[in-house]
């Protein structure tokens, strides 16, 4: 079906263009700044104007590693204006300000069943895309938003004051309240959180939130000045400090009730598991991608520790990660460090992938005014 020809896009309703610029990704390391065609809709779909899309390290991941076919657009952490809508869609128009998020559930297989949602077959697939393999699209001036989707509640309208960057949040902030949610946290616990970008930050809040005593590390410093920002004042330089020492140091010798690592380091692995007491737990957050790494078994079976794993969303959450973001629960946007416009997706996601010690979230904002790079 050819898509619709109204666009609401803040400069007012106009025809929608056929062609439209996206960062394509082409290999290893290796992304474009192409002209591509505007996705088609069908019927059920939706398609939306991108305002703004966070830079995931999922992107990066695939991007340095090659995991994935080429070429796709990639970008999954999406805000933006719909622009048209598909024959049938009734609760949406075009207009509205939405957030999206590119997977969801069917609900009825097995593992839907047992709320692991993540493993969903239907979950697995991406059902949002700017063009080629569906791989989010974030990273393009426009997506298509498949009918599943669309009808399962993967499409959340946006309040009016409550921005487009701060909408962007609302699915990372989901995958850090499972974490959490999984981790079963008591008032009281010390909880040690490893790397504190901008979803350690979130996990390390969310851990305070949940009423335990948070501990965070990072190697660079001002990466823990910024968390005091958001309340986190029990930062550790691990430059300069034993992170194990200082834990133990801190609970009579024990370490930590509960580690997160929330940055993909097999190394930091052995770190998170002997900052840990006896029967105390391990989550690991962000090694998605398939790799060996060692550890002492001996850990899990003698010292009785349990070694955990938190990945993607969950749809029973969608909800409160909403109310998490749109309240200010957090104010995530201190996270944001730099903007940049779709024509410097390129340079955007170099940043991200050999960030500085003052970069945090970064931004690539199709849809805005702004010229070069904002801080």
């Amino acid at each position: 079906m050819p898509v619709a020809t109204q666009s609401g896009s803040k400069a007012g309703r106009a025809t929608i263009p056929t062609t439209m610029k996206a960062a394509v990704y082409r290999g290893v390391n290796d992304v474009r700044l192409e002209s591509v065609p505007v996705p088609e809709i069908g019927r059920g779909e939706i398609l939306v104007r991108v305002h703004s899309c966070g830079i995931c390290g999922t992107d990066l991941k695939k991007i340095s590693t090659g995991s994935h076919s080429a070429p796709r657009i990639f970008g999954h952490e999406t805000a933006g204006v719909i622009a048209a809508v598909g024959e049938g869609v009734k609760d949406f128009k075009a207009g509205e300000r939405v957030l999206v998020f590119h997977h969801i559930p069917c609900r009825e297989c097995y593992y839907c069943e047992h709320k692991v949602f993540a493993q969903c077959p239907v979950y697995k697939k991406v059902g949002v895309t700017a063009g080629y393999e569906p791989s989010g699209g974030g990273f393009a001036e426009y997506v298509r938003v498949m009918d599943w989707i669309v009808e399962r509640g993967g499409v959340v309208k946006l309040p009016d004051n409550v921005t487009y960057d701060l909408a962007t949040f609302v699915e990372p902030v989901n995958t850090c309240i499972k974490a959490i949610g999984a981790m079963q946290l008591k008032p009281g616990e010390t909880v040690l959180v490893i790397g504190q970008g901008p979803i350690g930050m979130i996990l390390a809040v969310l851990a305070q939130k949940a009423g335990a005593r948070v501990i965070t590390s990072d190697l660079f410093p001002q990466r823990l000045t910024i968390g005091q920002s958001v309340g986190l004042n029990n930062g550790v330089d691990a430059r300069t400090t034993d992170v194990v020492s200082h834990m133990r140091g801190l609970t009579e010798g024990r370490g930590a009730d509960a580690s997160i690592l929330a940055v993909p380091v097999n190394a930091l692995i052995k770190t998170a598991m002997d900052s840990v007491r006896p029967g105390g737990r391990i989550l690991l957050f962000a090694h998605t991608q398939r790799t060996e790494a060692a550890f002492d078994p001996s850990a899990i079976c003698m010292d009785e520790k349990t070694l955990l794993g938190s990945y993607s969303a969950s749809v029973d959450l969608q909800q409160e990660s909403v109310d998490f973001v749109f309240n200010r629960e957090m104010d995530l946007e201190k996270l944001i460090t730099h903007r940049f416009p779709l024509d410097q997706a390129v340079e955007a996601l170099q940043l991200a992938a050999d960030p500085r010690p003052d970069s945090m979230k970064v931004m690539i904002q199709p849809d805005s005014p702004r010229e070069g790079q904002a801080q």
